[in-house]
């Protein structure tokens, strides 16, 4: 079920675009959603910056200094709603920085004397896709990478939302048909695993993807300006997940 236009309005009052919106504020509380904001988006930040041709220990640099200027509030002075998405907003704003800093190493490293975040995992993160002999251009592996963010946050929120049910474990293995994998199970086999009817697991199944499709819409609505764009928004992303 696709929220009311009224439940929109509501929902669009508390975005992470609403946080960039109103990031020259001062208080704790829009401080830490930054913070949120920073820990939820690194991955696509990190991997355009390494993409660049940067190497890890660089790149992990780039991208603690690049959050520490956006926790000081340094790069909204110009920003209005009507500018764009948060995605292509980040890209922008990470493009300037790094163009700007690499001018002075001693800047970049480790955020130039800023007060940083820790990230999760990325001390130790990288990955084989930065390898591949047919590369992705640094824009399309940051789109591919930001696709990939907003779909783990949904998972998460899936899971989230069986903990603590009868139904987790069935669930949880229902999730396993959302994705691509090639050897996820199929319907008949989960319905034999939990001594269930096929059609039983086909409705319960339905009723997964139906949460799940509403999950991503609210996911992406979290990342524009206005709920006009979250159709052009799903677009770009599946698009992104198929390049």
């Amino acid at each position: 079920m696709i929220p009311s236009s009224q439940n929109q309005a509501v929902a669009f009052r508390t975005t992470h675009w609403s946080v960039v919106l109103e990031a020259q504020g001062s208080t704790p509380a829009a401080h830490a959603a930054l913070e949120e904001l920073c820990r939820t988006y690194w991955r696509p930040i990190y991997g355009f910056v390494r993409r660049e041709g940067t190497k890890p220990e660089e790149a992990k640099d780039i991208t603690q200094g690049f959050f520490a200027l956006i926790l000081e509030r340094r790069d909204f002075q110009s920003v209005r709603q009507e500018k764009g998405r948060l995605r292509s907003f980040l890209l922008a704003s990470l493009k300037h920085f790094m163009a700007n800093e690499r001018r002075d190493a001693a800047t970049i490293k480790r955020g130039g004397g800023r007060t940083l975040i820790p990230l999760d995992e990325i001390e130790s993160y990288d990955s084989s896709e930065f390898d591949r002999s047919d590369m992705l251009s640094a824009d399309l592996l940051y789109d591919r990478r930001w696709a990939f963010t907003v779909l783990d946050r949904v998972f998460v929120r899936l899971r989230e939302e069986s903990q603590g049910s009868a139904r987790a474990p069935l669930l949880e293995r229902l999730n396993t048909l959302l994705s691509d994998e090639p050897d996820r199970p199929s319907q008949a086999e989960i319905a034999r695993e939990f001594g269930m009817t096929e059609n039983a697991i086909k409705q319960a199944f339905h009723r997964l993807r139906q949460r799940y499709r509403q999950l991503l819409r609210e996911e992406v609505a979290h990342t524009v300006a206005t709920p006009a764009e979250i159709e052009d928004e799903l677009r770009h992303l599946i698009a992104a997940l198929r390049s």
